[in-house]
């Protein structure tokens, strides 16, 4: 593909950011397409709900040529993020590339790339582009549980939405708030709420593991998932001689490492006392995502300020002599002046025609990307952010790259069948590890750093040993990755002449 093909983004999250400056750098027109009105995606102020935090510090969470303020506290809140986010953009010049305030509502793939129709503020219009880079997220689409009696429910003066759309903590104060789910944004916004609402209550399918950001002196939630040695105590799909010992002869090593962090996590959250130890192994926390416990959230579970539900669901919603209600499947009756379902997303593109999605997904569906990127079947397409993990910044940045070099013809593929058989056998081995908890094959989620070497060799680019060394025991830092812009861009590299339907012939031109 030549500098002069037209690349057109959907979301202007972190990974579409990244993969706008990466590829103007190339030399691509790059249009970004959001439909919201400013740039950060789960960042936006449209969708950034009260207690909204990272879960890394910020010495983790940033892009590699792009380090976060020195005044930002050690973990950013919402607003921070977007303001770090706005000022990737105008550090890198490329505002005039974004349509904000534009969304994308059908894409057609065509012989020289996608028509594409576009919504904005004066009606709908058409454009085209040659290649369409999908960068909505994996938080782009609420998923809300249809509940049985929902419209007598409102009809009382109930309200229910999603935890994305609920923005300002003041909508709670003096009101019974129930909030549906117990992962991070789950709990983030009980903690608010229960400043100001009359009662919170958390109503949880399923507890889940979360890790505390310190536990103990040199043990923190990033030593456990940004180092290669806390990375290698989970099970990877291919396993490197550490990881061979970890889940072998020295498993008995790793299985006591796991008990003692499981214990000092009980310990420090309370769990027992709150009667709250989730079932399973600590090891279970690394799924799709990984949870981290919400400052003073157990603490105010302690004082009687938040109410836990354990596995409970809301069996339906009604209105009694004091109001809205709902009934749980406990038993219990909950007056409920505001339903808040952190219930996670939908997982789709729905822009995409009907026969695309179909080519896309696997009949569970599960996306079926080379690297988490490239589409088995789909021309002129590919994917970004779809790597989800803990420092989604250098994720989306190295992809951006790898994509590049795709587009550019310098990246080897294999043949179409080779990818197919990785990508199924990927899936198959992510169901059986995850229970079908993996984001339909969305989510790397713990093995940043394997995704991060894997694209890096795909790139014949490979850090120093001494900095390789060091990130075994010592977090990794996106800066040691600055390189890569950088690097010598070498030979072109076509791909395999057995996979034409990978990546159409226009692209491969040099």
């Amino acid at each position: 593909m030549t500098s002069g093909n037209r690349i057109a983004i959907v979301g202007a999250g972190i990974a579409g950011l990244a993969c706008a400056k990466v590829l103007r750098k190339e030399g691509f027109p790059v249009e970004v397409f959001d439909r919201a009105p400013d740039v950060g995606g789960v960042w936006s102020a449209t969708r950034r709900y009260p207690g909204l935090r990272a879960q890394n510090s910020k010495h983790t969470y940033h892009f590699s040529d792009f380090p976060m303020p020195e005044d930002y506290p050690r973990v950013p809140d919402g607003q921070q993020m977007q303001e770090y986010l706005d000022g990737y953009v105008r550090h890198h010049g490329f505002g005039e590339s974004l349509r904000l305030g534009t969304e994308v509502v059908a894409a057609d793939p065509v012989d020289s790339g996608w028509l594409l129709e576009i919504r904005d503020h004066i009606g709908i219009h058409r454009t085209s582009c040659d290649h369409l880079v999908i960068a909505n997220g994996v938080f782009s689409e609420p998923a809300v549980p249809d509940y049985p009696g929902v419209d007598r429910f409102r009809l009382a003066g109930g309200q229910v939405g999603h935890a994305s759309e609920f923005l300002d903590v003041e909508w709670a104060r003096g009101k019974s708030v129930v909030v549906v789910g117990y992962g991070k944004s789950a709990c983030d916004i009980a903690e608010a709420i229960s400043h100001v609402a009359a009662s919170t209550d958390v109503v949880a399918r399923r507890l889940m593991w979360k890790m505390p950001r310190k536990l103990a002196r040199g043990l923190n939630y990033e030593r456990m998932m940004l180092t290669r040695f806390g990375e290698a105590h989970f099970r990877y799909q291919q396993l490197n001689r550490i990881e061979r010992f970890l889940h072998g002869s020295g498993h008995t090593f790793r299985d006591s490492n796991f008990d003692v962090i499981q214990e000092l996590a009980t310990k420090k959250s309370h769990l027992r006392e709150l009667g709250l130890v989730p079932e399973g192994r600590f090891e279970e926390i690394a799924q799709s995502t990984v949870s981290l416990v919400t400052e003073d959230f157990f603490e105010r579970v302690g004082m009687g300020l938040i109410t836990v539900h354990r596995d409970s669901t809301i069996t339906e919603m009604f209105a009694n002599q004091q109001g809205p209600a709902v009934q749980l499947s406990n038993g219990a009756t909950l007056q409920a002046d505001i339903v808040v379902c952190a219930t996670g997303f939908h997982q789709r593109v729905p822009f995409l025609t009907p026969y695309v999605q179909r080519q896309l997904t696997d009949d569970e569906g599960n996306f079926r990307l080379h690297r988490q990127i490239l589409p088995i079947g789909v021309p002129n397409l590919s994917f970004i952010g779809y790597n989800s993990s803990v420092v989604s910044a250098l994720s989306a940045e190295v992809g951006a790259h790898w994509t590049a070099a795709l587009l550019r013809g310098r990246l080897a593929l294999p043949t179409y069948e080779e990818m197919a058989a990785q990508v199924d056998e990927r899936l198959r081995w992510m169901a059986e590890r995850t229970g079908g908890h993996h984001a339909h094959g969305t989510a790397i989620t713990p093995f940043s750093i394997h995704n991060l070497d894997e694209m890096l060799a795909d790139l014949k680019f490979r850090l120093p040993r001494r900095t390789r060394a060091a990130q075994w025991f010592r977090t990794i830092r996106p800066s040691s990755y600055r390189g890569l812009a950088d690097r010598s861009k070498g030979a072109v590299v076509t791909a395999a002449p057995e996979a034409p339907t990978q990546v159409s012939a226009k692209q491969h031109t040099p």
